[in-house]
């Protein structure tokens, strides 16, 4: 038994290509702003700011963003430890002075 096509399915893959459009296009512009800002010696390597959270809190890390705060760039930094806590940093770009800690107690016995 053959199964025709639904005469929706084109136009839901291009609805769904136009939707997802501005969000490539977001995180491609993010990705050129982060290495613009690392060229024009605005921020420090990505490697640094992780040797310096791996120094205060060892552990996985999970996410990192770079983002453009009152004229400033911070690295915020999500990284889960061997004892299971979850410690998010903010760590200025420039500097890689640790800026504010929140460590999740959760797992703390």
């Amino acid at each position: 038994m053959s199964r025709r096509p639904s005469p929706l399915a084109p136009g839901l893959v291009t609805a769904l290509g136009l939707a997802l459009a501005p969000v490539a296009a977001a995180a491609d512009g993010d990705h050129d702003r982060a290495r613009g800002a690392l060229e024009r010696g605005e921020v420090l390597p990505l490697a640094q700011i992780l040797a310096v959270a791996a120094a205060h809190a060892p552990g996985r890390v999970i996410e990192v963003e770079l983002e453009r705060d009152d004229g400033r760039w911070i690295y915020e930094v999500e990284l889960l430890t061997a004892a299971g806590r979850l410690v998010e940093m903010e760590i200025d770009g420039a500097t890689g002075r640790i800026l504010e800690i929140e460590a999740d107690d959760a797992w703390d016995d």
